[in-house]
């Protein structure tokens, strides 16, 4: 097959599938958005039967600027539309694509007769509505991203979620009978178990120091403050800790305020290096993960599942219904709800796990059991291998 992956935020794991489908003999194109700023994973390195490309090279996105934006991302599902047409694949999947690029996207694989694969990772229409009760423009934006949602989901040839409960939606829209459910992973060969003190951890002066560290995109609408008072209450318990934060974005203004109206010790960064991740996870004595109380069911951070495959102890401020939730506490680390109501309990059990390096380093090696237990390459894979092989034998030939 030839085969064209775009996604947009140019994730680890999706890099992972591509070189995977490239060594069972088929001819990949991964394509990823730079104009997007986020952790990304290792998307270079061309290989026999892949090559990895880009869009929006020359675009600065303006996040907090929602119709300049918007422009924006309209004009960006226009760049991959025409990379599309240059590259003619057999099949196509979409991954994490801004609603607008969706659309745009959908609508030039339909005049090409191109079937395609949307990789579902977010219901972005839902996500919109949890903002309507603050600015009504946002009610407005729900109902015409929900609506170009539902469009490009109905024009799909298959359509891969990653939890059960995304078919809640796909069954309101009409599209559940062409669901399959592949939970997301991380690539265990990549992601692996550092030592506390490394030589990235040397650099950030970080070693022999008590770190809580966080690592990956971070929205206002996650309270990244529960991080900062996280921090405090420890260090109200007796038990100071450096709080590290790897993230580029509208956080880091409202961390930096925080931290200096409490006195949180705080080293901010921004992300780095794909190669130095787990260099990074490893200098962490414990790893938080934030998800807002009304993302739980359509979202889960694929931050965490990079964390279980470091080997750490993990925290969770999350919603308890959310999978990932599920993964740590099959893994026996904490999951607490998003509020500041829940800090004196989540910062007594950190407390605990940084007073045990005995307990905090068997957390670790089931953080790393799981993972590998969880993330097997080769199922998921051939699960993604039969879904694009049926999507291209249902087409009619070009």
């Amino acid at each position: 097959m030839r085969i064209l992956v775009h996604d947009y935020s140019g994730h680890p794991f999706q890099a992972q599938l591509s070189r995977e489908l490239a060594r069972r003999g088929h001819d990949v194109v991964h394509s990823t958005c730079t104009a997007y700023v986020s952790g990304k994973g290792n998307l270079a390195g061309d290989a026999p039967g892949l090559r990895f490309v880009t869009i929006g090279d020359s675009t600065v996105l303006r996040k907090e600027r929602y119709f300049q934006r918007l422009g924006q991302e309209t004009l960006l599902g226009l760049e991959l539309a025409r990379q599309v047409r240059r590259e003619k694949p057999d099949v196509a999947m979409l991954s994490n694509l801004p609603i607008p690029m969706l659309v745009a996207a959908a609508a030039m694989l339909k005049r090409l007769g191109i079937p395609w694969v949307l990789w579902h990772q977010d219901v972005t229409a839902v996500a919109l509505k949890t903002f309507a009760g603050v600015a009504k423009s946002m009610g407005v934006a729900a109902r015409v991203f929900g609506a170009g949602e539902k469009w490009s989901a109905r024009k799909a040839a298959a359509i891969v979620v990653i939890a059960q409960s995304f078919l809640r939606i796909h069954q309101q829209w009409g599209t559940a009978g062409k669901v399959t459910v592949i939970p997301n992973w991380a690539p265990l060969d990549e992601i692996v178990p550092r030592p506390r003190d490394n030589d990235w951890s040397a650099e950030q002066g970080l070693n022999e120091v008590r770190t809580v560290l966080y690592s990956g995109t971070l929205g206002l609408k996650h309270n990244p403050v529960l991080l900062v008072q996280l921090a405090e209450r420890l260090r109200d318990r007796g038990t100071p800790v450096r709080l590290v934060v790897v993230n580029d974005g509208p956080a880091v203004p409202v961390l930096r305020r925080a931290a200096a109206a409490r006195g949180v010790d705080l080293t901010l960064l921004p992300f780095q290096p794909y190669a130095r991740l787990p260099d990074v996870l490893g200098s962490g004595d414990l790893l938080v993960v934030v998800l807002a109380a009304d993302a739980g069911e359509f979202s889960v951070p694929s931050k965490t599942l990079s964390y279980l495959c470091a080997g750490r102890p993990v925290l969770g401020l999350m919603p308890d219904d959310n999978l990932a939730a599920h993964l740590l506490r099959q893994a026996g680390s904490a999951v607490f709800p998003p509020a500041e109501s829940a800090l004196d309990e989540a910062s007594a059990w950190a407390q605990e796990i940084l007073s045990d390096p005995a307990r905090a380093e068997s957390l670790g090696k089931e953080s790393r059991a799981l993972a590998e237990r969880e993330f097997a390459l080769e199922d998921c894979a051939s699960r993604f291998e039969d879904i694009l092989r049926t999507v291209i034998s249902r087409t009619p030939a070009r």
